[in-house]
């Protein structure tokens, strides 16, 4: 049996019955919100008024109800501009952060990057982080260098130092590693960039829902996430660019609302973030990312932060108790812990917890580079959220002795 590590602080539990606010959750052990997040009624409410009484489309209808909603859409990207410490001329609304690291590739890569130049990105990044690049490689002859990483999976930045040359016109990196929890350094990872007169880009979805952001004190050129991981929608997510970039990028999608003016001689486009925002938008998907924010921030981000490092301390203990127990990254992991049991695939791990209802995540984690750096086919990994609490890792406690019962 493993020992039991101390109960959580009582001082970063959350509020009575936050649980409660989350109707997907019950007394389900969710521990996959690295995946996606479940949803308060908060944010359930909020689509569902944007979808029903509150309906109508924006930037066109000159009726009331047009005029309040676009009113609503617009408010949201302020409020996201808040939430990152932005301009709200610097928040474009894309369908996740799949697509905004495409559109800059397919932007302002397509135009900057050339035969020889070359673009670093690291071991531990998301498929996301990667596919998007070497596309653009293949069709402008760039080269890929790949940093790796430090002994408890973190993104070398001592390595990375070493690598970076004037021939490196992109630096793309994780802030929290989806796999290690591990946190990068942006505000180093940006001075060695720009040391180089190279851009930053940041994969932030692991970081949105998990600590504040502060675009100027983080000083990367690029900033992406999406709503599904911050306790939001999905279909919805926030690429960030400094205004001066945006300004410069041209469009990638053609089509309404990114235009200035039309004709068969030529088209003008929309000033930024408009012109990467063609057709009609996720209007109710906007709403229910602002209604996210607002609950997330009504809790506080430090407050969560503190929360879901305690949930990852007692973690960590129970687990390194258990000698099958192989556990990765860093002991500081940002709310993500990530292991292996000795002689168990981790899809029969997933499956036998899933029998004791807990839920968490088993595979490469769209990070196979990673695993093959790591020797593994696949992980356990279980991540924590802002409703979780030490019920819940004691749920998981119990269902990995019954996996070492079972598999002896």
């Amino acid at each position: 049996m493993s020992i039991a590590a101390p109960p959580l602080d009582r001082n970063v539990v959350m509020r009575d019955g936050l649980r409660a606010d989350f109707p997907g959750v019950g007394d389900w052990h969710y521990l996959d919100t690295a995946a996606t997040a479940q949803k308060p009624q908060a944010v359930i409410d909020a689509t569902v008024r944007a979808m029903g009484a509150d309906y109508a489309t924006v930037h066109r209808g000159v009726y009331q109800r047009s005029a309040d909603m676009t009113l609503a859409f617009e408010a949201a990207r302020r409020r996201v501009a808040r939430f990152i410490h932005a301009d709200e001329n610097e928040i474009v609304f894309v369908r996740g952060a799949t697509e905004a690291i495409n559109l800059v590739a397919n932007t302002w890569g397509q135009a900057n990057i050339a035969a020889g130049d070359r673009i670093l990105l690291s071991v531990l990044e998301h498929h996301s982080n990667i596919v998007p690049w070497q596309m653009l490689a293949e069709r402008t002859g760039a080269v890929i260098d790949v940093c790796p990483l430090t002994g408890d999976g973190r993104i070398d930045l001592d390595a990375a130092a070493k690598i970076l040359t004037p021939a490196h016109k992109l630096v793309a990196l994780a802030h929290v590693s989806n796999v290690m929890g591990s946190v990068l350094d942006v505000p180093r990872a940006a001075a060695l960039a720009h040391g180089v007169g190279a851009k930053l880009l940041i994969d932030g979805c692991q970081a949105a829902p998990r600590m504040a952001l502060d675009m100027a004190a983080l000083g990367a050129d690029f900033y992406t996430f999406s709503a599904h991981k911050l306790y939001g929608p999905t279909g919805i997510g926030v690429l960030w660019a400094r205004a001066d970039i945006l300004a410069a990028m041209p469009p990638w999608q053609g089509g309404g609302a990114m235009i200035d003016r039309v004709s068969f001689a030529g088209t003008t486009y929309a000033p930024p973030p408009q012109r990467f925002e063609a057709g009609t938008p996720a209007i109710v998907e906007v709403i229910g990312l602002a209604a996210a924010i607002d609950y997330v921030e009504a809790i506080g981000m430090e407050t969560i932060a503190h929360h879901e490092a305690e949930l990852v301390r007692q973690c960590r203990a129970e687990l390194s108790a258990m000698n099958s127990v192989r556990l990765l990254g860093p002991e500081d992991s940002a709310g993500i812990v990530s292991f292996t049991v000795e002689g168990v695939h981790p899809h029969d791990v997933g499956t036998i917890l899933d029998e004791g209802g807990v839920a968490v995540r088993a595979g490469h984690h769209c990070a196979q580079p990673l695993m093959d750096h790591l020797g593994l086919p696949a992980t356990v990994r279980a991540s924590f959220g802002i409703y979780n609490d030490g019920g819940d890792i004691a749920a998981l406690v119990r269902g990995l002795d019954r996996v070492r019962r079972i598999f002896g």
